[in-house]
């Protein structure tokens, strides 16, 4: 499962928006280079779609009676997602249900497109009849606003566009040619609010039966939802697209990426496992790269420490069992000496003697750290019955003026080696007694969870200050307030409890009760019934 703040998310995302950066460039280049503009490119295929429909429509109504205009733009309507409406360029209404239209669309739409054949009309034949005479004629034109009347003819077959900058305004269609419409800008939307309204102004030309001269008219569109509808922009193009650039940035950079997760992981693992003391671990070198040189120093560094650790612990071995002889002899004279020293000489050997055994007892923590330090590897985990480890522990520290409680299930079985599983306990139950014994009573317990099986033991005494829970579990680290010769001992006996515990698998951890009172957790793997 990957994370959302793994390594794998961030290099996806910067390569996903090293693609954005890369796209937003090439698009500041082509506007800058090639005056290419997003918004026409995007709207291309609306203002196609709305011309296509426009000119059909220029060509429907000469041929349908001006009553039907109106009839005719609601079918319109209904058959594409839009309100169509028809103004002369006075800005009049000719068809449609009544709407105002928004001022800067009335601006549009009032625009003349030939202003200059109007001031100089060209000569022609006499007038055949007024405007909408004929049967299918369209309605007579508005006196006010609307186009003057040819005095002379109908006007050139193609109007000079280029000479009229009038010809073309800015931001939309314009009309080119007799029977047809073009464009050579973008589509200009006019947004509105209360309600959401995108407005379009479309110029065409009305042609007369008997005239030849057109009503020169705007078809108006109102799109009531134009980025969502299909018929003006279609997104599945760009989703594709846009899913496309996804899938070649994720083949581009997904084998990159799993190789050097899979590399930090197995060092991760490597690691971990060699800040438990487990320095067997080798990591494979199969990388010319930066990574295989990184694993190349940890396999170094594993090596340098596993004979720094095992050094040192030959040598507190050695060393224990080298003081071993020397200070049982001088128990043995001090014991001599005791049986002829006089009454004067009696305190000083008393001394002597709390020495010794002061020693004595830290040879044999020194012995006991140096065989609970043996390699996990080297050690035979079997099935144990936690109830009767527990049983031996309280026989051989249990107190008269101590109350320890105990609640283990007889059928709980866990995977350890039993003398280290029985050293850990007894270290545990024997500190919670020197150190909490007269507050209450120590309560040792045992519960399954999951494949694992936690054995806690707790006490209700002072506890230890936080910053220092970690501390107890260091070889001769004492808090405190437990310094003092009579209230502390070596310093060896929580260190003891947790190579003990992880040379069986297991983990050892400690914390404050509420509201007084330490509990220390070991968790082993639980052994099959």
């Amino acid at each position: 499962m990957i994370k959302g703040n793994s390594l794998s998310v961030k290099i996806i995302l910067l390569a996903l928006l090293n693609v954005l950066l890369l796209g937003l460039v090439f698009l500041l280049f082509a506007r800058l280079q090639f005056r290419f503009e997003l918004s026409s490119f995007l709207l291309a295929p609306a203002r196609e779609r709305i011309l296509s429909v426009s000119r059909l429509l220029a060509l429907q109504l000469p041929d349908t009676p001006a009553a039907s205009w109106t009839q005719v733009l609601q079918q319109y309507s209904s058959r594409y997602p839009a309100e169509l409406y028809l103004f002369d360029i006075g800005g009049h209404q000719l068809a449609g249900k009544p709407v105002e239209l928004p001022e800067p669309l009335m601006k549009i739409v009032r625009t003349d497109p030939f202003p200059h054949i109007r001031e100089n009309p060209p000569p022609h034949p006499p007038d055949d009849g007024p405007i909408g005479s004929g049967e299918n004629g369209p309605p007579p034109r508005p006196s006010r606003g609307g186009p003057r009347e040819f005095a002379d003819g109908p006007p050139p077959p193609h109007p000079p566009e280029a000479s009229n900058p009038q010809n073309r305004y800015r931001g939309g269609f314009h009309f080119a040619g007799h029977r047809g419409l073009g464009s050579e800008t973008p589509l200009p939307l006019i947004r509105t609010t209360s309600p959401l309204s995108y407005w379009v102004a479309i110029r065409i030309p009305i042609w007369t039966q008997n005239r030849g001269e057109p009503i020169h008219a705007a078809i108006v569109w109102k799109i009531r939802a134009f980025w969502t509808e299909l018929f003006y922009f279609d997104y599945r193009p760009w989703l594709m697209v846009a899913l496309a650039v996804i899938a070649v940035s994720v083949l581009c950079w997904v084998p990159l990426i799993r190789g050097l997760t899979r590399a930090i992981k197995h060092m991760t693992a490597a690691t971990g496992r060699i800040a438990d003391g487990h320095f067997e671990v080798k990591l494979p070198v199969n990388r010319r790269d930066e990574l295989g040189k990184l694993s190349q120093s940890i396999n170094r560094m594993t090596e340098r420490l596993s004979g720094y650790v095992f050094g040192q612990k030959r040598f507190l071995g050695d060393i224990a069992h080298e003081l071993s002889s020397p200070i049982a002899r001088i128990q043995v004279g001090l014991g001599i000496l005791e049986q002829h020293a006089g009454e004067e000489e009696a305190p000083y050997v008393e001394d002597v003697r709390e020495e010794v055994e002061h020693m004595s007892r830290l040879v044999n923590e020194l012995l006991a750290f140096s065989k609970s330090q043996a390699p996990a590897a080297g050690v035979s985990l079997i099935p144990v019955n936690l109830a009767q480890v527990v049983e031996k522990v309280l026989e051989r520290e249990g107190s008269q003026h101590v109350l320890v409680n105990a609640s283990v299930d007889r059928a709980l079985r866990v995977l350890a080696q039993p003398d280290f599983l029985f050293r850990a306990l007894a270290n545990v139950v024997r500190n919670a007694i020197r150190y909490a014994g007269d507050a209450g009573p120590v309560d040792i317990s045992a519960m399954p969870e999951g494949e694992h099986v936690k054995i806690s033991v707790s006490d209700r005494g002072p506890g230890i200050p936080d910053r220092e829970l970690e501390n107890v579990f260091r070889p001769f680290y004492r808090p405190e307030f437990a310094r003092q010769r009579e209230t502390g001992g070596t310093g060896l006996g929580l260190a003891i409890v947790r190579d003990c515990v992880e040379s069986c698998g297991g983990a050892v951890y400690c914390r404050n009760r509420a509201p007084s009172g330490l509990e220390v957790i070991i968790r082993l793997a639980a052994a099959a019934a």
